[in-house]
């Protein structure tokens, strides 16, 4: 990856590769589960873990993930043997690799439920295969006249007949904890690795009388992994390009399946539409008959029905009410909360204020940590300056007010009901409700002169003397 961030770290849809994994694995598991994943860390163990804490902010289910630390990288069925003291030995393994992400749930409860009865003397270990029209790189399955599956072969030891299968090993198993435990313990690293293949369990396996049953994903991309950033863009489009089907399916217009973002969850209403570039992160809910027009980006807020959100506007952490207008080139950020038919302006930031129903600020304006009520016009130029530079402060602005351009409201601040503030009135008391009030100095108009440029002199040209020859 040529990074200096852990490969398993890497981010596929907002989410690092490990986060889209333990995900998948979680569901799987279900809320009854005793025990939960075993991710096994070797290098950047420290940053992997540090993520590993951060993300039971997220999601508390991550709080059951444990770590099995394997100091020397010495191949798959090495690493395995870390985790194995922290495995239940009367349940069956799964096993996962945190740089394959886009694994389905329905293909692992496919592939877990052909190793039902891995308890006891009725275990079976269940292999995903998958047939590939180039499988270079990959290990074989290799399987006998009765199609059986009898080992699995890496590529640097496969012979030339047996790089020829198309069949390849994807790494994903399920197995027989008990059983595992055996095998992993009699693992030698005598192949062109000098490594401790987990794979070596399957002639193991077949030694034992173990049945090996195989299945396949539904789609290629799932069994896919990332080992370089072209591999991780690609399936950045695979993985994107699902989550625009699926909002289509459900209703959702998209102006180009191609160009939109889906980095966390977005749920949709019916006669949603939106248009090229826009990035969605966190969880957003956008209400029926929302149109987003084209390069808005927008994180955990909740947009209500019929808004307009033009071009180029920010979105983060608020809340828009029904029929609202937002933008172009508007911010919302955390904490704003727009009741019903609420008009948000080009340029105009609002943050941490609530705003009521039949307001506007269109144009160029700046609302923090604000009350703004009912019928409220705020002009262009308008800020209000909620900050004295060690503490925030509130400004209260009533229903029907109009704020002329240009006005600075000084918080602590109230403007009453009904009233009129000036253009370019500084506001450092209360207003009073239904008053016009002013603040500026008085207009005076002098005799001057306006300075002019002064002209500067040319130097005058050297002249060069004729030398004699």
């Amino acid at each position: 990856m040529k990074s200096a961030l852990p490969k398993v770290l890497q981010t596929l849809a907002g989410k690092p590769l490990l986060g889209h994994v333990l995900n998948t694995a979680l569901d799987l598991q279900g809320k009854q589960a005793k025990n939960g994943p075993v991710v096994v860390v070797g290098h950047g163990a420290a940053d992997v873990k540090a993520y590993l804490t951060h993300a039971i902010t997220e999601d508390a289910r991550f709080a059951k993930v444990v770590t099995a630390l394997q100091a020397e990288q010495k191949g798959t069925g090495h690493a395995l043997l870390q985790a194995l003291p922290k495995l239940d030995v009367q349940e069956p393994t799964l096993v996962l690799y945190g740089d394959v992400p886009l694994t389905s749930k329905k293909t692992l409860a496919k592939l877990a439920k052909l190793a039902d009865g891995v308890r006891g003397k009725d275990s079976a270990l269940a292999l995903l295969t998958q047939n590939l029209a180039n499988p270079t790189g990959y290990g074989r399955i290799v399987r006998d006249a009765d199609g059986a599956v009898t080992e699995i072969v890496e590529e640097k030891d496969a012979s030339a007949l047996q790089k020829a299968i198309q069949e390849i090993n994807t790494g994903i198993m399920v197995l027989p904890t008990n059983a595992l435990k055996k095998w992993l313990k009699s693992l030698r690293a005598s192949n062109a690795q000098g490594e401790y293949y987990l794979t070596d369990v399957i002639a193991m396996a077949v030694k034992d009388g173990v049945p090996i049953r195989t299945t396949q994903a539904d789609d290629e991309f799932e069994t896919i992994g990332v080992n370089s950033r072209d591999q991780l863009a690609q399936l950045e489009r695979v993985y994107q390009l699902n989550i625009a089907k699926q909002l289509m399916d459900a209703g959702v217009s998209l102006a180009d399946p191609a160009r939109i973002d889906v980095r966390g969850t977005l749920e949709c209403g019916t006669d949603v539409s939106i248009d090229v570039g826009c990035v969605f992160e966190g969880c957003v809910t956008l209400a029926a008959g929302t149109k987003i027009g084209p390069y808005c980006v927008i994180r955990n807020s909740v947009i209500g029905k019929e808004v307009a959100v033009h071009a180029h506007t920010h979105i983060d952490g608020a809340k828009v009410g029904n029929q609202s207008v937002i933008g172009p080139y508007a911010r919302l950020r955390p904490g704003a909360d727009l009741s019903n038919d609420v008009h948000i302006g080009n340029f105009v930031e609002v943050k941490n204020s609530k705003i009521a129903a039949n307001s506007k600020a269109n144009h160029l304006a700046y609302v923090g940590d604000s009350i703004v009520g009912s019928r409220v016009n705020i002009g262009a130029g308008t800020i209000t300056c909620n900050y004295d530079g060690v503490n925030k402060h509130q400004t209260i602005i009533e229903d029907d007010v109009f704020i002329g351009s240009d006005t600075q409201l000084v918080a602590p601040v109230r403007v009453g009901r009904g009233a009129t503030l000036g253009a370019g009135t500084t506001l450092t008391k209360d207003a009073p409700p239904n008053q016009l009030t002013v603040s500026r100095a008085k207009q005076v108009s002098l005799q001057w002169q306006r300075p002019v440029k002064k002209a500067v002199a040319k130097k005058p040209a050297k002249k060069v003397s004729k030398g004699k020859k």
